[in-house]
């Protein structure tokens, strides 16, 4: 097999502790492993500098909460957003549920819709069902081309003055499909909707600049991202967060309380009741600072080249089916006539490669593309073309095994 990797492909792998000598990772797309510079932040967060934020007046709490904050910058700057438009959540899936409660569902009425595409996690779609149930509103979906990406043209197409609101995935968690993220927040604002786009599968494999797509809304999990588990990121535009109301109430998020009424913080602070996660914000900032010093443009071309070098040798097995553009960003999702995915993953174990196999969080997706289930493949900095070697070998073993 040739390889289509650039000249200097990427190196990575000495940095991350998790990957034994002879271990494919092929499941980043499910979480990421970590680097050590991450697990270096997050122990000397527990170890050496640990207190909490916010409200201590002593040094070593003074100084959490400036690195707590940085890391806060560090966030919008990665982003393009402003300090004071970053939420810090458990993940995206926490972020979503936010802005479902606390705009979505304050801002629709009965005959008011929802629109969404069928390839959505399941985050993103089931606390849209939520809202829709509570308000007597509706969810409208939109079709995928031939090449199993968002229809922008059938979204053009299908949205109305009624649709308040739009979530998208800027990358498919099971296609790889990428989004004109911009250009589908032009067609929601053409109506007056707001939009929401799930990052999770694109910041770690390529620059988003929240103010270029012209979003409302951008969530992203950390250890999607190299970070932490328990640690997200919720951007909303800093008018929109400030008219919200409170997901939560608790310490931190408050002005004033007395027991007639309570006066709350402003955002995003708001948003944030109870201690938060601290280390996890600190080990977030480690991750961003990490994948941008190897540079997102060099990420995404080398993930770029995996996939391409997978669809292809996977594309001659003819029993394969694989599924997504051809340019899909650092996922390939496939099945294998006659044989379970879990069938697959197994098999493939057994060879030392790590794989995802299911319907991913995506059944309405699954069922569109015919199909109960794939196994998929999700590339991260640590993995080269010795790891598509290793699953095209697995996957001839599966083939001999089930004739």
């Amino acid at each position: 097999m040739t390889t289509t990797t650039q000249e200097r492909p990427l190196d990575t792998v000495a940095d991350f502790p998790a990957i034994p000598d002879g271990w494919a990772y092929l499941d980043t797309a499910a979480t990421s492993q970590k680097p050590q510079a991450v697990i270096d932040a997050i122990t000397r967060g527990y170890d050496t500098t640990y207190a909490t934020v916010h409200r201590g007046v002593y040094q070593r709490s003074a100084d959490m909460t400036l690195a707590y904050e940085a890391a806060r910058n560090r966030v919008a700057s990665f982003i393009g957003g402003s300090s004071d438009e970053i939420v810090f959540v458990r993940g995206a899936t926490e972020g979503i549920n936010l802005v479902a409660h606390s705009w979505v569902a304050q801002q629709l009425k009965a005959g008011d819709r929802i629109l969404l595409s069928q390839l959505e996690h399941h985050s993103n779609i089931v606390p849209w069902q939520i809202a829709a149930e509570r308000a007597g509103a509706a969810i409208d979906v939109v079709p995928l081309t031939e090449d199993h990406r968002i229809d922008l043209d059938a979204m053009a197409a299908k949205i109305t003055r009624e649709h308040k609101f739009v979530a998208l995935a800027h990358v498919s968690n099971v296609l790889g499909s990428v989004l004109d993220a911009t250009k589908a927040s032009e067609i929601a604002h053409s109506v007056g909707a707001k939009i929401l786009i799930d990052g999770c599968q694109a910041v770690p494999r390529m620059a988003v600049d929240v103010a270029a797509i012209g979003c409302d809304f951008y969530v992203f999990s950390g250890h999607k991202l190299y970070g932490p588990t328990g640690i997200g990121v919720l951007w909303g535009r800093a008018e929109l967060l400030e008219a919200m109301t409170p997901y939560q109430g608790g310490g931190s998020m408050i002005d004033r309380v007395s027991f007639e009424r309570s006066t709350y913080a402003p955002a995003p602070t708001r948003f944030e009741a109870g201690t938060p996660h601290i280390v996890g914000a600190l080990g977030l900032h480690a991750a961003i600072d990490y994948v941008s010093t190897i540079g997102l443009k060099r990420i995404h071309a080398h993930e770029a080249a995996l996939v391409a070098d997978t669809r292809a040798a996977l594309s001659h097995l003819n029993s394969v089916r694989v599924f997504g553009p051809a340019d899909s960003a650092g996922i390939v999702s496939f099945a294998m006539e006659g044989v379970h995915p879990h069938d697959i993953g197994t098999i493939l174990d057994e060879s030392r490669v790590a794989i995802r196999a299911g319907h991913h969080c995506a059944q309405p997706l699954m069922a569109s593309l015919g199909v109960e289930a794939t196994a998929r493949v999700s590339f991260g900095v640590y993995n080269g073309p010795k790891d598509v070697k290793a699953l095209v070998a697995g996957m001839e073993r599966v083939k001999r095994i089930f004739g």
